[in-house]
């Protein structure tokens, strides 16, 4: 279908990409104008595409490329997946939940809520000394680790080495993108709100998993050989041992990110707390935005990897986050098939790492997070706001794919 206008953007949320795909034979559907995605990604998609078993491809409105993958792509396979599209960071997503106070129940400096947090959740390489604290005084912690553990020694793939490390990462923030925010929304209400993955362990077997799929033979003329997939059967029906390895697997890394953002949040409670007593918190909302789902669509079983991107099906609660400092949106979907009932995971970046470091300056960051609490130096200039792109922007880019209950904005942002 061709690029037509749209009542409210520049684009009809409904086209496919067929200048981006020259013999694609499978649909992918845009939520970023054509001309917002730049040759790399473009090529990414097409790469994906090019996969045996695709059913079809979504593209959130924060695409950009990634590692062999564009980050905002929601990836549909029959019967087959690709584990470097989920990538390292698995079960990488957010959790936030809304607090009966408000901005007004606050201290002037929000400093010594900073370094309370900094105290019991490590952030960048760093790790518990043991393990979170919580776990010493919350008994239903102490019995789900335990539970999470207990599936532990059935992984897989060999990281036995990495089981004490990955206890003592539980409850940690990891570095890049990830953060912790205090929020407040239109009405004043606060939120706390963090963004964290599966550390070092969904690191692991990420890596050992997609180096055994790049050995099997039907992966040896992919367009990109990182992009190697596992089949669920063959012909006859027969399942492979390395599709039942690695889904056992990364379901228990989905869990282990999932639970260290519950055990991470609970701590940061606890130390807010000293500063507001007597607070009661909603429901958390606790989404993955790089994960594997198994789904119907279209009539089939379906393989679902959203990779920088959340599950938007209807009426269901997810965050969309912007960059340091810039707020995010409590959103809801609205069950878009089309998109595999999905939704971007935040706004995105519009320039690497690198090239915030030598676009942006100190006085530049200082510029773009005044107002927040957070840090301001060198180590987290290439989160700068100036290197993502515009998250209202984004937001629009998906009004049929999630309706807005809360624009929040940052009062005070940890980064890893």
């Amino acid at each position: 279908m061709d690029i037509k206008s749209h009542q409210n953007h520049l684009f009809s949320n409904k086209y496919g990409l067929p200048e981006a795909l020259p013999g694609a034979s499978v649909p992918v559907r845009l939520w970023s104008p054509l001309s917002e995605i730049d040759y790399s990604a473009q090529r990414q998609i097409r790469n994906v595409a090019a996969l045996p078993n695709m059913h079809g491809i979504a593209i959130m409105p924060d695409v950009h490329s990634g590692n062999s993958v564009t980050v905002g792509s929601v990836i549909a396979m029959r019967q087959a997946v690709s584990p470097a599209a989920v990538g390292v960071d698995i079960g990488c997503g957010m959790i936030a939940v809304k607090l009966s106070s408000t901005i007004a129940d606050l201290p002037a400096d929000l400093a010594d809520i900073r370094m309370a947090w900094e105290s019991v959740v490590p952030v960048g390489f760093a790790k518990h000394k043991t393990k979170a604290e919580i776990f010493k005084t919350d008994g239903f912690f102490r019995r789900d680790l335990k539970k999470l553990y207990s599936r532990f020694n059935q992984l897989r793939v060999d990281v036995s080495s990495l089981e004490k490390t990955s206890v003592r990462q539980c409850g940690t923030l990891g570095g890049g993108n990830h953060f912790i925010e205090l929020c407040a929304d239109g009405d004043g209400a606060l939120w706390l709100m963090l963004h964290s993955g599966s550390r070092g362990i969904g690191k692991a077997l990420a890596e050992q998993h997609i180096s055994r799929a790049r050995r099997l033979e039907w992966n040896s003329d992919l367009p990109d050989h990182n992009l190697a997939v596992f089949l669920h059967r063959d012909e006859t029906g027969h399942e492979f041992q390395e599709w039942n390895d690695y889904m056992h697997d990364l379901y228990w890394a989905q869990d282990y990110a999932a639970f260290s953002r519950e055990v991470m949040m609970a701590s940061i409670i606890e130390q807010l707390r000293v500063f507001l007593p007597g607070f009661s918190c909603s429901e958390a909302i606790n989404c993955h935005h790089n994960y594997v789902s198994e789904e119907r669509f279209d009539d089939l079983e379906l393989v679902i990897t959203r990779k920088g991107a959340i599950s938007a099906r209807h009426g269901e609660l997810g965050i969309i986050p912007g960059s340091m400092g810039t707020g995010a949106y409590i959103v809801r979907g609205l069950g878009n098939d089309a998109a595999y009932c999905s939704a971007s995971h935040g706004a995105g970046r519009v320039m690497s790492r690198s090239e915030a470091r030598q676009t942006f300056s100190m006085d530049d960051l200082l510029e773009q997070t005044a107002g927040v609490e957070c840090r301001k130096d060198r180590g987290v200039l290439d989160e700068i706001p100036g290197a993502y792109k515009n998250l209202d922007r984004v937001i629009d880019y998906q009004s049929d794919l999630v309706e807005v209950v809360a624009k929040l904005e940052t009062l005070l942002c940890i980064k890893g």
